[in-house]
C-alpha cells in the first residue's frame, strides 16, 4: 500500500514519457483545432460582441458604428484571428487538463493537492481580468480615444454656408486594427490578474515569503504604475483604476502567502519539526 506522500506511478523509461507527451500534445492540438472551427462558424456574433464598447462610445456621440475593411482580405483574416483567439480560450481547459495529466504522475499526492487549486484558479482569474477590461477599461479607453475627433468649422454668411479652413477629424477605423487593440487589452488584463495565482504558488513552493513581498512594496508600486501607463490610455482615471486593482491584488497575494506560511508552521509544530528563529518576528513585519 502506498504511503500518502508517495508518487502514484513508478518511474517509466524515457521513450514512454515521450510517447505520453506526444499523446497529450495530439489531444491538445485536436481540441484547439476543433474549438477554432467552432469559433470560425460563429465569428460574426463574437465580433459583434467585441465591438460593443466602441459602438456604445460612438452612439453616445451620435455617430454610426461602422468599421472599415481597408484591404480586400482583411475580413477573412479578421475571422481567422477571432477563430484563433476564441479557439484557444475554449480549448484552454482541455489543454490545461492534458498538461496536468502529463505532470501529475511525477508529483507526490500532497503536491497534487497543493497544485490543483491553482490550476483551477488560473482560468477563473483570467476570465475576471478580461471581463474587467471589457466592461470597465475599454469603455473609458475608447471614449478617450474618440475625444480627439472634431467637426469641420462651418461659416454662415448671407444665407450661404461654407466650410472653414479647419479640417474635421472623424473616426473611420479598420476592423482588423480594432480587433487587435481589443485583444491586447483583454490579454493584458487577463494576464495581470494572474498575479495572486503566481505569487501564491511561489509562496506554496517556498520561493516567496510574505515578509519578502511586503518589503518589495515600493518596487511593486513603481512596476504597477509603469504597467498602468503602458496598457491604458494616457488619462488619469483609467490609470488610477488599473493601479488600484492590480495593487489590491498584490496585497491580497501577501495575505494569501501569509496564510500558507501560518498553516505550514502549524503543521510543523504539530509534528515537532518547527525550529524557532530569532529573526522570524522581525522578518514577518510588513
Amino acid at each position: 500500500m502506498n504511503r500518502p506522500d508517495e508518487i502514484d506511478d513508478s518511474s517509466a523509461p524515457l521513450i514512454e514519457h515521450l510517447a505520453e507527451l506526444r499523446s497529450r500534445l495530439i489531444w491538445s492540438a485536436l481540441a484547439f483545432i476543433g474549438a477554432m472551427i467552432i469559433c470560425y462558424t460563429v465569428w460574426q456574433p463574437i465580433y459583434n460582441f467585441l465591438t460593443q464598447p466602441i459602438c456604445h462610445a460612438l452612439a453616445e456621440r451620435g455617430q454610426s458604428c461602422q468599421l472599415q475593411i481597408i484591404k480586400l482580405q482583411e475580413g477573412f483574416f479578421t475571422a481567422i484571428n477571432i477563430s484563433f483567439f476564441g479557439g484557444f480560450v475554449l480549448a484552454f481547459p482541455i489543454i490545461g487538463y492534458q498538461l496536468w495529466r502529463f505532470v501529475a504522475p511525477g508529483l507526490y499526492r500532497s503536491e497534487k493537492a497543493a497544485f490543483m487549486p491553482f490550476l483551477l484558479a488560473s482560468p477563473v482569474m483570467f476570465l475576471i481580468g478580461a471581463s474587467f477590461a471589457y466592461y470597465v477599461i475599454l469603455p473609458m479607453a475608447y471614449d478617450f480615444f474618440l475625444s480627439f475627433q472634431q467637426a469641420p468649422v462651418v461659416a454662415t454668411s448671407d444665407e450661404v454656408t461654407t466650410t472653414g479652413n479647419v479640417a474635421g477629424i472623424a473616426f473611420q477605423g479598420s476592423m482588423q486594427e480594432y480587433l487587435g487593440l481589443t485583444q491586447k487589452f483583454l490579454l493584458a488584463f487577463g494576464l495581470s490578474f494572474q498575479l495572486p495565482v503566481a505569487l501564491t504558488l511561489m509562496g506554496k513552493a517556498g520561493l516567496a515569503s510574505a515578509a519578502g513581498l511586503a518589503s518589495m512594496r515600493k518596487y511593486a508600486i513603481v512596476g504597477i504604475l509603469v504597467l498602468a501607463a503602458l496598457v491604458t490610455p494616457p488619462d488619469v482615471i483609467s490609470q488610477v483604476v488599473l493601479f488600484t486593482v492590480i495593487y489590491g491584488l498584490y496585497e491580497v497575494s501577501i495575505q494569501l502567502v501569509r496564510r500558507i506560511e501560518k498553516k505550514r508552521e502549524a503543521e510543523l509544530r504539530a509534528q515537532g519539526l518547527w525550529v524557532e528563529d530569532d529573526d522570524d518576528e522581525d522578518e514577518a513585519k510588513p
